[in-house]
């Protein structure tokens, strides 16, 4: 099953997909988010489409695209969990789940124009996947249990600039994850009986020029680990959000020049959507 939300950004409607259809999910939620998550959303939903109750929404095709869930309460992110991406980066691959955070309202639509931050020499790209949780996970005995706190699966493009990172940084990645809209999501949210998270192809590109090209089977910590060793050190809440680490081909490498304005990114995950931004120049007005 496909989740979205459609329409202005803060006003967005929540949809389930249904073939070529839009179905309108407000007879049973007002939002796709935690509460909604953690009540059985696929069960609900194929009861009230079986029952009729879902109308088609008109004019969905004509609609902005907003993230497939509501402003999560924390995007928690690993670094370095491609093997190539770490050596890329000139880093072994961790022993263990390297954490950061980025703020909540980075989270925008997936074709929403991106500002590159006041400053910016070295804003970057990075295709992930994005795992949504639907139930409240915290000290979980094995990764075995954490396929029942998963409600589904995202495309995001964790940007990140590089200076702010890991040059200004006192030694903490956010300053340089936290821009506003640096973590475009969606089209879709993909709910768990669709995917199978560790054999999925994610691919991007600039300009429409290949940058990365991987699979997830490539992960060192694979999600259901990721989801546990979180539950270790801090709750996660339904309708937040988890991003596992982006594979090699991004600027940081050398290979490739820095975003500038007017560059065009793609981004895809097999199965579980593509998304484009347009990269515009900061102006002291925005």
């Amino acid at each position: 099953m496909k989740f979205a939300r459609l329409g202005d950004a803060g006003h967005e409607i929540p949809v389930v997909l249904d073939g070529d259809r839009h179905l309108d999910l407000r007879p049973l939620t007002s939002d796709i988010d935690g509460d909604f998550l953690a009540d059985d959303p696929v069960g609900r939903t194929d009861a009230a489409i079986a029952a009729g109750e879902l109308a088609e929404l008109e004019g969905a095709g004509d609609l902005r695209i907003g993230a497939p869930i509501a402003r999560p309460s924390a995007v928690v992110c690993i670094g370095m969990n491609y093997a190539a991406h770490a050596a890329e980066s000139g880093s072994a691959p961790p022993p263990v789940p390297v954490v950061f955070l980025k703020t909540p309202n980075t989270v925008v639509g997936p074709n929403d124009t991106v500002t590159i931050p006041r400053g910016s020499e070295k804003t970057d790209w990075e295709v992930e996947l994005g795992v949504v949780i639907g139930r409240r996970a915290s000290y979980l005995d094995s990764p075995a249990d954490a396929a029942a706190h998963i409600a589904g699966y995202v495309t995001a493009n964790d940007l990140s600039e590089r200076t702010f990172q890991l040059e200004v940084s006192g030694g903490q990645w956010s300053k340089g994850k936290c821009a506003p809209g640096f973590n475009p999501t969606g089209p879709w949210l993909v709910t768990p009986d669709e995917v199978d998270p560790q054999a999925l192809q994610l691919r991007s590109f600039v300009n429409g020029e290949p940058r990365q090209d991987s699979s997830t089977a490539d992960m060192i910590f694979p999600v259901d680990h990721i989801v546990w060793h979180l539950s270790q050190f801090l709750t996660l809440e339904p309708g937040d959000l988890v991003l596992t680490g982006t594979p090699q081909g991004v600027a940081l490498s050398g290979r490739f020049p820095y975003l500038a304005p007017g560059d065009v990114v793609d981004i895809e995950i097999e199965g579980i959507g593509a998304q484009r931004q347009e990269f515009v120049a900061w102006e002291a007005s925005r």
